[in-house]
């Protein structure tokens, strides 16, 4: 059975940091891309950051320079390092699996709230 499980989500105030981790299923690990998307009130969900197998990674604009994106290969665990967070990444935060290749196929975690504080 396929299982992203997040944890790390909270409230912060402006300028904090927060971790989020998410373990993954070791099956879906060591073939899938790996993501963190986040989805605000009232708006679509967004994908934040996102790394390959091979540990190339990739940030939306608003997030360059202060949010990170690493895997632990040995652990099973993808992990977002959220630094100088800003009230506008106030979001649940979901942890994704992405296979493109033969059928594209995505699975979700459960999700973590994160809300910042002005």
């Amino acid at each position: 059975q396929v299982q992203l499980v997040e944890s790390g989500g909270g409230l912060v105030q402006a300028g904090g940091s927060l971790r989020l981790s998410c373990a993954a299923t070791r099956s879906i690990f060591r073939l899938y891309d790996m993501g963190w998307y986040r989805q605000a009130p009232g708006k679509q969900r967004e994908l934040v950051a996102a790394i390959t197998l091979g540990g190339s990674t990739n940030y939306v604009d608003p997030v360059k320079g202060r949010f990170t994106i690493s895997r632990d290969n040995a652990k099973n665990t993808v992990y977002l390092q959220m630094n100088s967070l800003i009230p506008e990444d106030t979001a649940a935060y979901y942890c994704n699996a992405h296979l493109e290749f033969p059928v594209p196929r995505d699975y979700w975690g459960q999700g973590t709230q994160v809300t910042v504080s002005s």
